[in-house]
């Protein structure tokens, strides 16, 4: 599910933001890496086990990395979704596109 999400998110724009993994990695290696994150995994599980058009929530115990936030926005407009992500500062309402937050956290 996530590979294909990845070449839908891509087709709109999305470029992976990879300054926030590991810095002596090949570039691809990097990409991969961030593909995996628990936000971007637990969003997709939802996607899998709830029917279209209901919210998918999500509860982290660390902070949203730049890379997830983005992704999100994306992912929430590509599937009609709202997505509802708490992390350790604020909570974060993705819907069409736009975060709450104004991508201010």
């Amino acid at each position: 599910k996530l590979e294909a999400l990845l070449g839908q998110m891509e087709a709109a724009g999305y470029v992976p933001d990879t300054k926030c993994v590991l810095h002596d990695v090949e570039e691809e290696q990097k990409k991969y890496m961030l593909l995996y994150h628990s936000e971007k995994l637990a969003i997709a599980f939802g996607l899998i086990n709830t029917p279209p058009g209901t919210s998918i929530r999500i509860v982290k115990n660390l902070r949203v990395c730049d890379d997830c936030h983005s992704a999100s926005k994306y992912i929430s407009k590509i599937v009609s979704r709202e997505i509802v992500m708490r992390d350790t500062s604020r909570f974060h309402h993705f819907k069409d596109g736009n975060c709450s937050c104004g991508d201010y956290w």
